[in-house]
């Protein structure tokens, strides 16, 4: 696998992930887990992945 190929990969798994994280905080939410260890620690990875997908965006990599 090159370079760019990896990082396709990457991209797409970051996407992904992020995408599913927001669907667990989601549920988590809806039945009240709000408080939870698992929500917190699914918050933290989000706001990591938000932040690596928002530098993707600044160097035109995303759209």
């Amino acid at each position: 696998m090159d370079r760019t190929e990896a990082f396709e990969k990457m991209l797409t798994d970051v996407l992904e992930q992020e995408r599913s994280e927001k669907e667990q905080l989601d549920a988590l939410r809806a039945q009240g887990g709000d408080k939870t260890a698992t929500f917190k620690q699914l918050m933290s990875n989000r706001l990591v992945l938000t932040r690596i997908i928002a530098l993707f965006r600044e160097y035109g990599l995303v759209d």
